[in-house]
């Protein structure tokens, strides 16, 4: 799998101009975790790794003593613009760059490397930046916003489905008081303004409910209060998805049916 990783620093704070601050370079160091050094890797892994690193094979007597030498002098001087380390590995878990991925190892075990920036806390003077993460997240926003965009395109031929999802969307605005025009631009603006958002709803299997229930609540069959949505002086839904359950419950058919006539009274 192909991954590379940046170590970087905490930014340097205090009265030292900029230059100053961009040019110090701070180092990662080895500690003591009770009497022997942090490992960034242990047993079978460790010999594995170190195998041609070291001065002796894993077989060899002295294998653990140089073994504890290396990671008690592992020092990494880490510049303003972070060291980048090359973690990939093959089809069976092996670094290609086993030097980087050594240092890669042990920064994830360092007390005063955080797994990323947001993670960072008043320990950390360092922290890990994946740049596979980042490409990943990209890729999942470009994703997200491909299906919103299929989707709009199936509404927007839909003068009724542009109505429903105008209702949800955008509450502050009569969508039967718009032009098929103004729909669809108004559509496309939400899209684009939250693509996540529009495409949850758009392809909500109780759209066509919760639309009829905005519609009875623009129209004052409804009255919401807070979130719960009340009919004459009773509470059916604590919120919308319980006032979905309620009105497609077949013990409320005739409540539906009343409210439906309401609706009907009241935009005529």
């Amino acid at each position: 799998m192909k991954k590379t990783v940046v170590l970087r620093r905490k930014e340097l704070m205090g009265h030292l101009p900029k230059e100053v601050r961009v040019s110090a370079k701070t180092k990662l160091g080895s500690i003591y975790v009770g009497r022997q050094p942090l490992r960034g890797v242990e047993g079978q892994e460790e010999k594995d790794l170190l195998d041609g690193i070291l001065d002796v094979g894993p077989d060899h007597n002295d294998f653990v003593r140089h073994a504890k030498k290396f990671w008690s002098e592992l020092s990494l001087s880490i510049p303003f613009e972070g060291i980048t380390l090359d973690v990939s590995t093959d089809e069976d878990d092996k670094p290609f760059n086993t030097e980087d991925y050594l240092k890669y190892k042990f920064a994830l075990k360092h007390p005063h490397v955080a797994l990323n920036k947001e993670n960072m806390n008043s320990t950390h003077r360092f922290y890990i930046h994946d740049t596979t993460r980042d490409l990943i997240k990209k890729n999942n926003e470009i994703q997200v916003r491909k299906d919103a965009d299929k989707e709009f395109i199936k509404v927007a031929s839909d003068d009724k489905k542009m109505t429903r999802l105008l209702r949800i969307l955008s509450t502050d605005r009569n969508p039967d008081k718009m032009t098929l025009l103004q729909k669809e631009n108004s559509l496309y603006d939400l899209k684009n303004k939250d693509p996540k958002q529009f495409f949850k709803v758009a392809t909500d299997k109780n759209l066509e409910v919760k639309a009829e229930i905005e519609e009875m609540v623009s129209a004052g069959v409804l009255r919401r209060i807070g979130n719960q949505v009340v009919y004459l002086d009773e509470v059916i839904g604590e919120t919308m998805e319980d006032t979905v359950v309620y009105l497609k419950n077949k013990k409320n058919s005739g409540t539906l049916t009343i409210l439906r006539v309401k609706l009907k009274e009241a935009i005529v």
